[in-house]
């Protein structure tokens, strides 16, 4: 097996077992006994541990190594309250200036999100259910505004994967889809309504008393 599809299976592996709520955040995330595991070198290990810090599902502790991030429920509220303040006024500006070519690319985005929820597919539809509100800013062209909502969203992404309740991602799917109706309309009032009860509804399905799962990263991964 290739270097690069090896460390993909390990970054895909470690993401299923923190989605799956398999590994506990806090987990120390030895390099040597993942090397063991997957039969591979510690540089691989570490490779695939520098792709999971970049969307902040783990961090990186010097001198003390890798460890499943651990996002608080203060956290939680506080990034959420910011999205909600900044996603209105995206809303807002985005409407005024819509035109049919954004309206079709964010149907082919939610498109997209709508396999994945039916696929089941937990990585993937936390992903594209965060970046639907990314494209909205890329598509506006503001390159600031995207940027600040891709490090948003990354860590509302992490939040969601390790929170959320079962059926949330279908309902957000499907709000996803009623807030490009208002948008294609041009109902600035309604749009920018429906994407303040979204976030809200994102935030009101995280469920912060879930099971505690393993600190075992064996016991997670097999």
């Amino acid at each position: 097996m290739e270097s690069s599809s090896t460390t993909h299976f390990i970054v895909e592996s470690l993401t299923r077992a923190i989605v799956e709520h398999r590994l506990q955040p806090g987990t120390k995330l030895a390099e040597q006994k993942l090397a063991d595991h997957f039969g591979v070198s510690r540089t691989l290990v570490r490779q695939a541990l520098f792709q999971l810090t970049q969307n902040r599902l783990i961090r990186m502790e010097p001198a003390r190594g890798a460890f499943v991030a651990a996002p608080t429920v203060e956290e939680a509220r506080q990034v959420f309250a910011v999205r909600r303040m900044l996603e209105g006024e995206m809303t807002r500006a985005f409407v005024r200036e819509v035109t049919p070519a954004k309206v079709r690319a964010l149907r082919e985005h939610i498109a997209q999100e709508k396999a994945a929820v039916d696929d089941n597919d937990a990585a993937n539809r936390i992903e594209l259910l965060g970046d639907f509100h990314v494209r909205m800013a890329e598509l506006m062209g503001n390159e600031v505004l995207a940027q600040m909502l891709r490090d948003l969203v990354s860590r509302s992404s992490l939040i969601t994967l390790m929170y959320q309740r079962a059926g949330a991602a279908r309902h957000s799917q499907e709000e996803h889809v009623e807030l490009v109706k208002a948008i294609a309309a041009k109902d600035e009032t309604r749009a920018v309504k429906l994407m303040h009860e979204h976030l809200l509804h994102v935030e009101e399905s995280l469920a912060f008393d879930r099971k505690v799962p393993t600190h075992d990263v064996a016991a997670a991964l097999s």
